[in-house]
C-alpha cells in the first residue's frame, strides 16, 4: 500500500509499505478521508512538541472496516463506515481509572506518537471505532476536530448567556465557537484575518467578531459584557503572545482554557491573576462524550463543519500541496485528503 512518511520537518514523501495486519482486538480500516490540522502542520513545519521523525501523520479521520482479527466478536462492523478516536489510552494510569482517558500518562496519539492514517489502511482497535450510518465522510473525518472544541467549551463549564471569547479562527476554534453557541452563549471570534472573521461571522453564527490589531480588544469586550470582561476566553492560537495576552481579555471570577500547545513559556502577572481569582484550564484531546456531543450536534445541523473545507487533495498530491496549505496567503481553513484521487471533487 501507499504510505505518506513525514521524514523530517518541510519533507513527505510517498513510500510503499506492506498492508498492515490485524492484531487481536483490532480492526483494518481502508482510510477514505484525512483531515489536515494545526498539528499535522506543526509537525511538518518542525515544531510540534511531542513528535519525532520519521512519521506518518494523519489523526482525522474516517473509512470503511474491511476487516475484523479472527475470532474478535466485532464481524458486525464490516463494511460499515466509521471515524477513529486516535487517543490510544493505556487504561491503567491514575488519569485513565479517573475516566480522564484524554490525557493518559502514556498517552499515544495516532499520527503523532506513532504512525498515523494518511496511508490506504490503518489497523486500530475496534473500541475506537464509531461507526454512523447518518453523516458523509467527510463528516466523518471532521469529529475529532470538532471534539477537540466540545471537550474545550465542557472544561470550562460554559453557561447560556456568558460571554464566550475564542482567540483563533482555525478549525479548533471554529469547533469551540460552534459548540459555545449550542450552549447558548453569546460569543466574540478574534484573529488577525479578515476572511476567518466574515466566514465565522456568516456561515458559522459567531455573534461578534474583532481583529486585535484594530480594536481596543479590552474596551469590545467591555462593551459586550456590560462593562465586564470576558466570562470565558478560549486560546486556539498556538501563540505565545496571544496566549499571554489572553490573561488580559478574561473578567474577574473568569475562566481562562488553553486549547492550543506551543513550544514555549507563557507567563503571567500573578497580582492580577489572583486578584481576578481566575481558574486557568488546560485542555488536551478528548474523551468519548465530547465525541458523541459532536455527532449530535453534526446529526442536528448544529455543527457545519462541512463549511471548513476549503482545499482537497490526492493522498500522491500532498507532498506538492502541503507548502501551500501551509501558506496563509492560500486562505486554508480545512484541507481534506481522499485516498482515491477519483474522491477528492466529491
Amino acid at each position: 500500500m501507499q504510505v505518506l512518511v513525514c521524514s523530517k520537518p518541510h519533507h513527505l514523501e510517498l513510500r510503499h509499505s506492506d498492508r498492515p495486519r490485524c492484531a487481536p482486538g483490532q480492526a483494518l480500516v481502508r482510510i477514505r478521508r484525512i483531515g489536515i490540522c494545526g498539528t499535522d502542520i506543526h509537525a511538518y513545519g518542525g515544531n510540534q512538541p511531542y513528535f519525532e521523525y520519521p512519521r506518518v501523520l494523519g489523526h482525522e479521520l474516517a473509512g470503511e472496516i474491511v476487516e475484523v482479527a479472527d475470532g474478535h466478536d466485532d464481524q458486525h462492523l464490516l463494511g460499515k463506515q466509521a471515524y477513529v478516536i486516535p487517543y490510544l489510552h493505556c487504561g491503567r494510569c491514575r488519569a485513565c481509572q479517573q475516566h480522564k482517558t484524554n490525557c493518559c500518562q502514556h498517552m499515544q496519539v495516532i499520527g503523532v506518537h506513532q504512525d498515523g492514517g494518511m496511508a490506504e489502511y490503518l489497523a486500530v482497535p475496534t473500541s475506537h471505532l464509531v461507526v454512523s450510518g447518518t453523516l458523509s465522510i467527510d463528516q466523518l473525518a471532521l469529529v475529532e476536530c470538532m471534539a477537540i472544541g466540545a471537550h474545550a467549551v465542557r472544561r470550562s463549564a460554559l453557561q447560556a448567556d456568558e460571554l464566550a471569547v475564542i482567540v483563533g479562527a482555525g478549525p479548533i476554534g471554529m469547533g469551540v465557537l460552534q459548540v459555545a453557541r449550542s450552549r447558548g452563549a453569546r460569543t466574540l471570534m478574534v484573529d488577525t484575518n479578515a476572511s476567518r472573521l466574515a466566514f465565522c461571522h456568516e456561515a458559522l453564527g459567531a455573534g461578534a467578531v474583532a481583529n486585535p490589531q484594530e480594536v481596543d480588544m479590552v474596551e469590545k469586550i467591555s462593551e459586550l459584557n456590560g462593562g465586564a470582561l470576558a466570562d470565558v476566553v478560549f486560546d486556539a492560537t498556538g501563540n505565545p503572545h496571544a496566549m499571554q495576552a489572553g490573561f488580559d481579555l478574561a473578567g474577574h471570577g473568569g475562566r481562562y482554557v488553553l486549547v492550543s500547545v506551543v513550544k514555549a513559556d507563557i507567563t503571567f502577572s500573578d497580582p492580577d491573576f489572583h486578584k481576578k481569582e481566575l481558574t486557568l484550564i488546560g485542555s488536551r484531546n478528548a474523551t468519548r462524550e465530547d465525541f458523541d456531543c459532536v455527532v449530535s450536534l453534526m446529526e442536528s445541523g448544529d455543527i457545519n463543519a462541512s463549511a471548513m473545507i476549503t482545499h482537497r487533495a490526492a493522498l500522491a498530491d500532498v507532498p506538492a500541496r502541503m507548502p501551500q496549505w501551509c501558506d496563509p496567503a492560500h486562505q486554508v481553513i480545512k484541507a481534506m485528503i481522499s485516498i482515491d484521487a477519483e474522491e477528492v471533487q466529491l
